[in-house]
């Protein structure tokens, strides 16, 4: 194999290392966001969502603000995480994509729901937060 051969090699698999690190630290950060809601830290959660974040499920586009009284009674006791994708957007920001079997209580009542769900994050000064949310309830 040439030199040139090994240089284009080299190249092709740093975007692909790096998408695995960026995968990595999104799904870290999503990670710690529901175990904040498993935890019941409503402080914690909302600490992971960008100030100008936006979310939407059945009921429509959510602000922070909304998002965060929304949880304020909604407690994940077990969750487990599947099928995780990312799209990178670019070296410090991406597009989560996995699908989450979760049960817990949600204003007194338990539930158990399998949920596709997508979440940009993005690196804002060295603090990574979710700027978009996006779920759908699996019927």
């Amino acid at each position: 194999m040439c030199n040139c051969s090994l240089l284009i090699l080299a190249a092709l698999a740093v975007p692909v290392f790096a998408q695995g690190d960026l995968q990595s630290t999104i799904l870290a950060k999503e990670r710690a966001e529901l175990e904040c809601l498993r935890k019941g830290d409503v402080k914690a959660f909302a600490d992971f969502l960008a100030d100008d974040a936006v979310f939407v499920d059945a009921h429509g586009a959510a602000s922070k603000a909304v998002v965060v009284k929304n949880v304020s009674d909604f407690h994940l006791q077990e969750f487990t995480i599947e099928d995780v994708r990312l799209v990178p957007l670019s070296s410090k920001s991406g597009i989560l994509i996995y699908t989450i079997t979760e049960s817990g209580t949600s204003h007194g009542k338990t539930f158990s729901a399998k949920v596709h769900i997508s979440a940009t994050w993005v690196d804002r000064d060295g603090k990574w937060v979710c700027l978009f949310g996006q779920e759908t309830r699996e019927k």
